[in-house]
């Protein structure tokens, strides 16, 4: 397959593209300032590509993105609000409201729910997921289990057409030797690392030595929600990143939502962003839950809990966006569209500069790839691609439209095709 006049933002902001494809490789590559003439203009509808070999398609300028990463979502808990209510909008109500729905749960239910999310992220243009799961202790030993083993069937059920990471979120602390067992038992099954939320434990210390203490047996990296709080004094990133110079863990530790930032004083942001910097920590803003979540308790000048985008992007700290949780009690919208949370950044991190708009690309791209630990899919001749193009020409026009027509491409074939004709949307079409 050829495709002629495509651009990619990540690798240049005025050239135009050529690229041939063979069994998924580069196998040729240029780059030129003004579009060639073309041949047949590409088209959204799979049944058009049947004799793809044969044919040159001309992008006439449309964008192409490697595929996208979600580095941090919760497909477990999607689409669960029709049975786990939230009337206070607040974090307690979310985890108690959740708590109690999941023993009501079933394995069909989990693994329907975690495949219309996962292939409604694909259909979208996202072919990575690192999904935090639930693995509760407190609950009933089904309940406990189900999560994580219903994550892992998915996993291998999908991975022809995308590739998903599962990282269960152990239980809040102190643990007892019940909870242990129960833990060690689940590390035995193949995830791909280790989660949790520490802040949100009696003794946050404690469950972060303990869960450092499981990675390191297991080898596995660590990735953790973070100080999801309004409050300045809740500050556990220090420890963390502590904790992964002592144990030799830098560039295998990433944070999630580090909302307590946004209300710390300047001085303390500085203090904590340079030592996340000399621990290699890598960071996740989630800004939907995020805005929906914080803030609750506030009178008047209500704080958003937006982490500290632009600071930590200034101090070369690797920053990523993703989705986070959608359609449960914690964010009740969201359609597993990462462009629409890259959009969402936009807004709430005041990023829409020509070079903000560039930014927010690769952080949605190339940033959580080196994140999740993905093998960089490069544009160079050899490379094998995955990659998502748009019915777009501009970047101001991708992120403001959002358009709904894109083409997904991962191992050698179309995996997943979109159309939107005038104001009718077709439903999209998913290659197993």
């Amino acid at each position: 397959m050829r495709i002629v006049n495509v651009k990619i933002p990540t690798l240049s902001q005025q050239l135009y593209y050529d690229v041939t494809i063979e069994h998924g490789k580069i196998t040729e590559m240029h780059s030129y300032e003004k579009k060639k003439v073309g041949d047949r203009s590409f088209s959204f509808l799979l049944s058009d590509h049947e004799q793809d070999d044969l044919v040159t398609w001309d992008a006439d300028g449309r964008i192409l993105l490697p595929g996208m990463v979600d580095a941090h979502m919760h497909l477990d808990k999607s689409h669960s609000l029709v049975v786990a209510k939230n009337q206070s909008g607040t974090l307690l109500e979310a985890i108690q409201s959740y708590t109690k729905a999941s023993e009501t749960f079933t394995d069909e239910n989990v693994l329907d729910r975690m495949r219309k999310t996962a292939l409604a992220a694909l259909a979208h243009g996202t072919t990575t997921i690192r999904t935090h799961i639930d693995f509760n202790t407190r609950v009933n030993e089904e309940t406990t289990f189900r999560g994580v083993r219903m994550a892992l069937q998915l996993k291998k059920e999908l991975a022809p057409i995308m590739e998903i990471q599962v990282f269960p979120m152990l239980p809040y602390y102190p643990y007892d030797d019940c909870d242990r067992k129960k833990i060690e038992e689940m590390l035995t099954f193949g995830v791909d690392g280790v989660g949790g939320a520490p802040h949100l434990s009696e003794l946050p210390i404690e469950c972060i030595d303990e869960i450092f203490s499981y990675a390191k047996k297991y080898n596995l990296p660590i990735d953790l929600h973070t100080d999801e709080s309004d409050d300045p004094t809740v500050d556990t990133v220090l420890y963390i990143a502590e904790k992964t110079i002592e144990a030799s863990y830098q560039g295998k530790v990433v944070v999630d939502h580090l909302c307590s930032l946004a209300a710390m004083d300047e001085e303390k942001v500085n203090t904590v962003i340079a030592i996340m910097k000399e621990a290699e920590l890598g960071a996740i803003t989630l800004p939907a839950a995020n805005l929906y979540l914080q803030g609750r308790e506030d009178r008047g000048v209500v704080r958003r809990g937006i982490t500290r985008v632009k600071e930590l992007l200034e101090a070369n700290v690797p920053i990523a966006i993703a989705s986070d949780n959608v359609c449960d009690p914690f964010h009740p919208f969201g359609r597993g569209d990462l462009l629409q949370i890259a959009q969402l950044t936009g807004y709430t991190a005041h990023m829409g500069g020509k070079a903000d708009l560039y930014s927010l690309l690769k952080m949605i791209t190339e940033v959580p790839a080196q994140l999740v630990g993905k093998e960089p899919k490069a544009f160079v001749v050899g490379a094998e691609v995955e990659f998502v193009l748009f019915d777009a020409k501009t970047i101001e026009s991708l992120l403001a439209e959002l358009t709904q027509t894109r083409a997904v491409y991962r191992r050698g074939r179309w995996v997943a095709m979109t159309k939107k004709t005038s104001e009718v949307s077709l439903h999209p079409t998913i290659i197993m």
